[in-house]
């Protein structure tokens, strides 16, 4: 297994405050947060970010930023402020949306693919003049909708400052989750962990743990040189007490 540690996306919390939701990973012992651009970070907020910065460091939290850059519609203009938030949280990793948000890959054109693959490129190596990782959002309706999808798109990119996360379609089947792994697992930096149905009915991680368990175990040796988190998202009723409970889980899981 590749070790990942126990990490946070703070869109579980978009109502909590900053610190509030720090002092929640630190009662679940966890080791990093990611922070969301669309609620604790906004991008462009410099300010914001150095205090959320500044407080992640004294407890000890790495960080990442969770950013809704969508490239194409998205270019280098709309790319560096979300950038230089980033360096301003002192977050070493940032996530950005592979084509429009709410669309599904397969209405992509070929030229529309090759023009997300560039601009997306064109980022990771931006981001790398700064030291700082660019990773791929792994979702439904986007280019990374599925799995021969977002092995074309990274391929297409093929820039080595640029991943992939990985998460799970809701309902997705443990053989289905296992062939996704091997297929895309040595581009993966960092997962998103949740338990949900087909539905988007969300439930204790612990009636997932032994498919989680099981994933994460298969995830081949990656590219990716860094630590690696396996961040906890969207609990039951977005209820502090769910994630401290699915922490807990998290936390068995990763050991």
């Amino acid at each position: 297994m590749s070790a990942f540690e126990p990490g946070l996306c703070t869109v579980t919390f978009r109502k909590l405050p900053v610190a509030a939701i720090v002092a929640l990973a630190l009662e679940a012992r966890f080791a990093a947060i990611e922070w969301a651009g669309d609620a604790h970070v906004p991008p462009g907020d410099a300010s914001a970010a150095r205090a959320v910065g500044r407080l992640c460091e004294s407890t000890g939290l790495k960080t990442s930023y969770g950013s809704y850059v969508a490239p194409p519609a998205d270019d280098l203009s709309a790319f560096e402020p979300a950038l230089k938030t980033t360096l301003a949280l002192g977050a070493s990793n940032m996530r950005i949306w592979p084509g429009t948000r709410q669309r599904d890959s397969r209405d992509y054109s070929a030229d529309e693919r090759r023009a997300t693959a560039d601009a997306i490129r064109d980022m990771g190596a931006e981001a790398a003049r700064h030291g700082v990782t660019v990773s791929l959002e792994y979702h439904p309706q986007s280019l990374t909708d599925e799995t021969r999808s977002a092995l074309r798109l990274i391929e297409a990119v093929a820039h080595p400052n640029v991943y992939l996360y990985w998460q799970p379609r809701p309902g997705l089947p443990l053989d289905d989750a296992l062939a996704e792994v091997a297929r895309i697992g040595e581009h993966v930096s960092h997962v998103h962990v949740f338990a949900w149905d087909r539905a988007r009915n969300r439930f204790p991680l612990a009636s997932a743990a032994d498919y989680w368990q099981t994933v994460l175990a298969a995830m081949p040796p990656p590219r990716w040189t860094g630590r690696r988190f396996a961040m906890l998202e969207f609990v039951a009723r977005d209820d502090p007490e769910a994630f401290l409970e699915d922490a807990a889980t998290l936390r068995q899981i990763l050991d």
